[in-house]
């Protein structure tokens, strides 16, 4: 197992013995290899932070439930709650680790410091240019992958260890070509081969689903007998399959690994192309960060202190906040309500200012107001229930211009972070602050206002006795720098109700309230006009 629960703290990498790490409550994984995976299956059942491909790949290989996966995206800093009161939190950021895909190093920051773990990675001098990195931040301790730490182990970098089994296999151009590989690496290698040589590469129906995932070079297949390159499992990679393959067709083998395999078999090939760094790599990455401290993450190979003359002074042990403590010494069998409620907020999508839902969406909540608002208004137009339908955005903006015409610059009159406004006519305006709050975890609710009811009364403008609500909170005051109150004031009345009882063809002007307002005076006089008293018409 090569993972770790960070010290003093409640995160664990790659490490899923629950047994071990019973204070962990922050689980994250590095990649999808299966010395990273020991012990995690699809029994698991605790928030687990990954990368999107690592999160694919865990729930159809594993079967970890997507209820558990949180997949962050890389390049980016996320924070998390470090306890349950959310006193303490810890920014993490995900970087490519260039190992295989979906593999990411983890830099953690908060109350112990920088720490930067780098899981399997291979080094390119392009990772001290992250924005994480080239800030010029102190590492405090750096988990560090030493599984070529050697200085007696000499390895090419990966782009001239390609070269070398580009010109292998071209020494061989009659031979079909066998590459060894685990689940899951050297993918881009296989692109790069099959580019180079201009042949495809048969893959597992497996792999290819990952390489289609990756957005790579359309140069894989699974028929058999298309080309010449056929990736397999190393497993598969021994003297007797060599014999068997070479009866039929003439085959050579290729491994690409640093590893010291002993070859036995003549057409059996050993490159060292390795997807982990090298001893001089490491000494490279180790001598720009500069740590306090550099902790190896592969217990079984031998360390030594191969980095002390590129460390900075270590700093004492961080102490642990008490809400910390509590958090890790609570019972782990569910998730904190902190934990869920951020979760809510990250996964509800935050709408900002004035939004209109469709009717589709409203008419089972608005379907009994329309009904009510109709026969009120029956009593002043016997035409306004043949009106016909029309879209939601111009019944907006026939009821009101003043809100569609320009931004609202004063506050909401609102002091819950939503409420609806049921206009007639059956759609719902939403009201809401810039900060979305959560549902209340005891109750499960959100607090709110009823609709509201048009006032009746005549044409021009007189209230009548019809019951009226408050657009306001029952207990909360009006803000007199409200736009959205001007519209209930008596000299907006008469309008607005013009304004229900105008059709909306008639509407010709240009989008502008002061246009409609306009166009809602001339209808209305010519009605008056019409049904004006003619003397001579006795």
């Amino acid at each position: 197992m090569n993972g770790v629960q960070i010290p003093h703290t409640p995160i664990a990498v790659d490490f899923w013995s629950l047994r071990r790490a019973a204070s962990a409550r922050l689980f994250f994984l590095s990649h999808m290899h299966s010395d990273h995976t020991v012990g995690l299956t699809s029994t698991w059942a605790r928030p687990l932070y990954c990368s999107p491909v690592t999160a694919f790949l865990l729930h159809r290989h594993l079967q970890v439930s997507k209820q558990w996966i949180r997949a962050l995206e890389v390049g980016e800093s996320h924070v998390l709650p470090l306890d349950e009161i959310g006193r303490e939190t810890v920014t993490v950021t995900l970087m490519d680790a260039n190992h295989c895909p979906g593999s990411v190093m983890f830099l953690f920051e908060g109350y112990f410091g920088t720490i930067l773990y780098t899981g399997d990675f291979r080094y390119t001098p392009s990772m001290l240019k992250e924005p994480a990195l080239r800030v010029g931040k102190q590492i405090h301790t750096l988990y560090l992958d030493n599984t070529n730490c050697n200085p007696a182990l000499v390895l090419p970098s990966q782009e001239e260890a390609a070269r070398q089994i580009v010109e292998l296999i071209r020494k061989h151009p009659e031979h079909n070509v066998k590459i060894g590989l685990y689940n899951l690496g050297k993918e881009s290698l296989l692109e790069h081969l099959a580019l180079e040589l201009q042949t495809w590469v048969v893959l597992s129906p497996r792999r290819l689903e990952l390489v289609q995932l990756l957005g790579l070079a359309d140069v894989f297949t699974v028929e058999e007998k298309e080309g010449r390159i056929h990736a397999v499992d190393h497993l598969e990679i021994c003297h007797s399959a060599m014999l068997r393959w070479n009866q039929t067709h003439p085959t050579i083998a290729v491994l690409p690994t640093s590893r010291k395999i002993h070859s036995s078999h003549p057409n059996m090939y050993v490159i060292p192309y390795s997807d982990h760094s090298s001893y001089s790599e490491l000494r490279t990455f180790v001598a720009a960060l500069r740590p306090c401290q550099v902790v190896p993450i592969v217990s079984r190979q031998p360390y030594r202190n191969y980095f002390e003359d590129s460390l900075s002074p270590r700093l004492s042990v961080p102490l642990v906040p008490d809400s910390v403590q509590q958090y890790m010494s609570s019972s782990s069998s569910k998730p904190s309500v902190l934990c869920l409620l951020l979760e809510r907020k990250l996964k509800k999508p935050r709408t900002r200012g004035v939004v209109f839902e469709s009717l589709e969406e409203n008419a089972d909540q608005s379907q009994a107001v329309s009904d009510s608002k109709r026969a009120e208004n029956e009593d002043l137009s016997g035409n306004l229930g043949k009106q016909p339908s029309h879209h939601p955005l111009q019944i907006k903006q026939q009821l009101f211009p003043e809100v569609c015409s320009k931004e609202w610059d004063g506050a909401v009159p609102f002091p819950e972070s939503q409420k609806i406004l049921t206009a007639p006519l059956g759609f719902s305006m939403h009201l809401t602050s810039t900060d979305e709050e959560f549902l209340c975890p005891e109750t499960g609710q959100e607090s709110g206002v009823g609709p509201h009811s048009v006032p009746r009364g005549d044409s021009d403008g007189s209230a009548g006795s019809g019951n009226q609500r408050s657009w306001r909170g029952r207990d909360s005051p009006r803000p007199q720098s409200s736009k959205a109150a001007l519209l209930l004031a008596p000299e907006f009345r008469g309008l607005a109700l013009k304004y229900l009882l105008t059709p909306a063809n008639f509407f010709q002007a240009g989008f502008s309230s002061r246009g409609f307002d306009q166009q809602v005076e001339k209808y209305h006089k010519s009605l008056l006009s019409q049904t004006s008293f003619d003397p001579a018409s006795i």
